[in-house]
């Protein structure tokens, strides 16, 4: 134990990595379906590894720190600048209001319970479940004009808050906006939310063929024609059109003539006769209920045999913005193509024929190469599979971010300023909308977006967590009941404020008031069992511009707590 403790202590780089993996392995753990999470499992662990007094640079906390930050604003960049058009003001103006409702009830909590600064930003950042928080406010705290020995003190209980506080502002407010959410707004919420989705283009009855979200694919399936309905030849566009008019689009992809002759490529005027086998692309429940209508399904894989491809485009073509999922059904461009998800930020938006496109959306499409080629190039930007990271947009986003976050202006002895953090957020932001819209530079593959955004972080916790190790035990024990007491206020009170928001001033559907509230609050956990208890995948829609917006406020308060308290 002896030569392990030593080894941690001469070599802190392996107590990080250590940290890291006891970490992870604790916040997996499941009790009734909860579990900590990595970022928490992380600083417990740091916490416990720190006792060995452990000495880490604060350099390593910061330079990841940094790569975290910019990863979070390279990822809701898009939304974040995009919803600040006609569309999304009421959601921007709704999260801008619950986010000071989380500030200044935290300040109220702090001022009230007479937490000092660090407590107070340990409180906004656990409660609030924004880790951020942490590395902005030691940023902020480092500049006040105290003495070093009470600035580390403040920093050190930033930590103790936050493990305290975090656990029921992850569960509690999940807990709180899907099952108390609903009741506070009224109604049946399920109802509700099916009869807005049928105002989107949906339907009220389950499964029905016009959800194309009730597809997670496309297939190809060969068809030999037999129905009295081809007595007399139809055209590839008639029969297209016919099975519009059933659900979702179904395409003909190839057909196979009487004299075993081989249409590659159809065009809509091309006839299909009685004996004819045709290959219709389609989702699976769709096909299944067209067979009938055509013929039988039979085994032919020469027919078969031609390249299809599943691929992810980003929405760059200024013309593409606005349009309907519904308008897209009749798109030449989009012919033989399925449209499986888009993505939009961290959520799933669901396939309704009123949902919009918006520049930034990510959308997986799947078909025949040809096809899905030319609707990628209709969209915008085809993002094929690349482990390429363009690291001269990350150092440059980093390093100007940074310059411009440390300029300081000084109101009597108060120093304000974003710092080199929140400088770094802003010109995540900025890149990750400019990537946006145009995608032709400034790629980091998803993959690589996780892994900064994860990585940097959780370094960060575990260096936070290690170095106020020493102080923990005592920070939790002079203040760990009445913090975890103000965390369920600070968790609760904004969730509160913004139901009646959504419901009496905003007057949103009540799918999208919750869906705004998780948003507001960057909490997805909270958005996952919203969406599953209500059945319905509409919160969607309003958690990703709010999230933009909450994720970018939340960070910043970090530095205004500290000047409030201060």
């Amino acid at each position: 134990m002896e030569w392990i403790t030593q080894t941690l202590q001469n070599t802190p780089e392996l107590a990080i990595f250590l940290t890291l993996a006891l970490g992870f392995a604790i916040g997996q753990i499941k009790i009734k379906g909860f579990s900590l999470g990595s970022v928490t499992g992380v600083l417990l662990m740091g916490v416990l590894v720190g006792q060995l007094d452990i000495v880490i640079s604060p350099t390593v906390k910061s330079t990841f720190f940094l790569i975290f930050l910019f990863a979070v604003g390279y990822s809701v960049g898009p939304q974040f600048i995009h919803g600040l058009k006609k569309d999304g003001l009421p959601q921007i103006l709704f999260s801008v209001i619950v986010c000071v409702a989380c500030l200044v009830v935290a300040w109220i909590a702090a001022w009230i319970a007479g937490f000092d600064i660090g407590n107070a930003a340990g409180l906004l950042a656990g409660a609030n479940t924004i880790s951020a928080v942490i590395g902005v406010a030691t940023d902020t705290i480092n500049q006040l004009s105290i003495d070093e020995q009470q600035k580390q003190t403040l920093i050190n209980q930033i930590p103790v808050a936050y493990a305290v506080t975090y656990i029921f502002g992850t569960a509690g407010t999940a807990w709180f906006l899907a099952s108390l959410g609903p009741k506070i707004l009224g109604g049946d919420i399920k109802k509700q939310t099916k009869e807005y989705e049928a105002s989107l283009g949906g339907s009220i009855v389950d499964n029905d063929p016009t959800l194309e979200y009730a597809y997670d694919g496309t297939t190809f399936r060969v068809i030999e024609v037999n129905n009295s309905f081809f007595d007399k030849p139809k055209s590839v566009e008639e029969l297209e059109q016919m099975l519009l008019q059933k659900g979702w689009p179904v395409y003909v992809e190839r057909i196979r003539k009487a004299d075993n002759t081989i249409i590659q490529e159809p065009v809509l005027l091309d006839l299909i006769h009685k004996g004819d086998r045709i290959v219709l692309n389609g989702p699976l429940d769709a096909l299944l209920q067209d067979e009938d209508f055509i013929g039988t399904e039979v085994a032919d894989l020469e027919l078969l045999d031609f390249r299809a491809e599943a691929l992810r485009v980003i929405v760059s073509n200024k013309s593409v913005e606005g349009l309907s999922l519904g308008s897209l059904r009749k798109c030449k461009d989009r012919h033989g193509v399925i449209i499986r998800k888009i993505h939009r930020g961290r959520a799933e938006v669901p396939l309704l024929k009123s949902v919009k496109l918006m520049r930034g959306d990510v959308v997986e499409i799947e078909g025949r190469k040809t096809d899905v080629d030319r609707f990628a190039k209709f969209l915008g930007y085809a993002e094929r599979p690349t482990n390429a990271t363009d690291l001269l947009y990350v150092g440059l986003g980093i390093f100007i971010g940074g310059m411009l976050g440390t300029l300081t202006l000084r109101i009597g002895n108060v120093p304000l300023s974003l710092s080199a953090s929140g400088g770094v957020l802003i010109l995540g932001i900025i890149f990750g909308w400019l990537r946006s819209l145009r995608p032709t530079f400034g790629a980091i593959p998803e993959p690589a977006v996780w892994l900064m955004n994860n990585m940097g972080l959780n370094i960060f916790i575990a260096v936070v967590g290690i170095t106020a190790g020493p102080d923990f035990i005592a920070g939790l024990k002079a203040s760990g009941v009445s913090l975890f007491i103000a965390g369920i206020f600070v968790s609760l009170v904004p969730m509160f404020i913004g139901l009646l928001l959504g419901k009496y001033v905003f007057k949103f559907p009540s799918a999208i008031t919750l869906g705004a509230c998780a948003g507001a609050r960057t909490t997805t956990a909270a958005l996952g069992a919203i969406t599953e208890a209500i059945d319905s995948k509409v919160p969607s829609l309003s958690y990703t511009t709010t999230y933009a917006i909450g994720n970018t406020l939340l960070i910043i308060w970090g530095v205004v707590i500290v000047l409030l308290m201060s």
